[in-house]
């Protein structure tokens, strides 16, 4: 009986996981139709944007931090409240301001989700298990994008409304409610997860504080390039929508496999060959063109793919005292890395398009090759990770190697 309410809370986020990455997917396609539609400038669609990507770590943070007081239960009915009411207002609203309010109401859910689904993963399953089902949780984001891209793109050719495809992200809305409705969720494996202060005090460790920092980069590594890319590769003769579909449709699988990586090569040598793959996918990003574009997605894809599942599922496993709060301030601190770097390359972006333009180079010439710049200069984000990652190979290594202290 335990073990299917087990499987049923799962499913359950699964499905709530979809709702985001529809929320991420579906909202993006249609944009340019709200702007139209709405008289909005690109600025006001940025300010839109923000508040997807604001409310997120907010939730995320205050909702790892009541975790233990109210639990998981609690945390994702007010997720379906602020999913359910933001897509309603985004349909109803007609306005900037509502836009502003929906977006955000939706953010909060997405945080949510991973507020509370990470440590019901962390605590219903053990070990190699955890690791597997904390992957195949995490797989429906880049494959919940793949769902959201294609209906978007369906609904658009067949003429339906971007209302219509809105009232789409409500269906997972729906399931994942049904699937969560009247369930027990499980307890705190670890006594000392279950106190706030508890949390603290393992947060405070050296081993914690270097994965914030690796959760920073990696972060980063994942969604600074996945920004770009599509449009410094349009101009390379690749076609952005296959390399982003190529990208997001392996993480899925790679995701959907994790378990075993995990279990051959622990999160540790796991973190650090997504690394080096990484680093090389983002290169090539900055010196290939045409189909070598698709063989620097591959590379890339395979790299990016674990880290998000593992950083989470290397604190729930290393440091489980650290609870659910820990598990949120280092999602929290992906989101935040993400917002602050993306005018930072803006900014990179920006002096080498002067740069190349100082050499007299104009058009899609211009832009290839100031885009191919920054993307360079990115590389340095997953390389810095090769060599925090094999400290932290060692680091682990050395940890294993002492005796465990009593009641850890």
């Amino acid at each position: 009986m335990e073990q299917t309410n087990y499987k049923r809370l799962f499913y359950g986020s699964c499905f709530a996981l979809i709702t985001t990455a529809l929320s991420f997917s579906i909202r993006a396609g249609i944009l340019p139709q709200l702007g139209e539609e709405l008289d909005l400038s690109a600025a006001q669609l940025g300010f839109i944007n923000s508040m997807w990507f604001l409310g997120f770590p907010i939730s995320m943070v205050i909702g790892g931090m009541i975790y233990n007081s109210v639990g998981g239960k609690i945390i994702m009915q007010f997720a379906f409240l602020a999913h359910a009411i933001g897509i309603i207002m985004t349909i109803y609203s007609g306005s900037y301001i509502g836009l502003l309010i929906s977006t955000l109401l939706i953010g909060l859910g997405n945080g949510c989700t991973e507020a509370a689904c990470n440590p019901m993963i962390a605590d219903a399953y053990e070990g190699n298990q955890m690791s597997k089902m904390m992957n195949r949780f995490h797989m429906w984001f880049p494959g919940g994008i793949v769902i959201g891209s294609l209906a978007s793109k369906f609904m658009t050719d067949f003429g339906l409304s971007w209302e219509t495809q809105i009232w789409a992200i409500m269906i997972p809305t729906v399931v994942y409610a049904y699937f969560f409705f009247g369930q027990t969720w499980p307890k705190a494996k670890v006594q000392e997860a279950a106190s706030l202060m508890g949390n603290l005090k393992a947060m405070v460790s050296p081993l914690f504080i270097f994965m914030m920092v690796c959760m920073a980069l990696t972060a980063i590594s994942e969604f600074g390039p996945q920004q770009w890319v599509s449009l410094i590769l349009a101009k390379s003769g690749a076609q952005p929508m296959l390399i982003l579909a190529l990208v997001t449709g392996l993480m899925a699988v790679a995701r959907y496999f994790g378990g075993e990586a995990v279990h051959k090569f622990d999160q540790t040598g796991v973190l650090l060959g997504s690394a080096v793959l990484a680093t090389i996918g983002v290169y090539l990003f900055s010196t290939q063109t045409g189909a070598m574009a698709y063989v620097a997605a591959v590379f890339f894809a395979l790299g990016i793919a674990y880290f998000w599942p593992n950083m989470i599922g290397f604190i729930a496993d290393k440091i489980p005292q650290s609870g659910a709060f820990g598990m949120s301030i280092v999602g929290a601190v992906g989101m935040f890395s993400t917002s602050i770097f993306q005018p930072i390359i803006g900014g990179w972006i920006d002096a080498d398009k002067a740069e190349a333009a100082a050499q007299g180079l104009t058009g899609d010439e211009l832009d290839l090759v100031s885009g191919q710049a920054t993307l360079e200069t990115m590389t340095a984000f997953p390389a810095i990770l090769i060599v925090l990652f094999t400290i932290l190979l060692f680091w682990v290594r050395r940890i294993k190697a002492q005796p465990v202290p009593a009641g850890s």
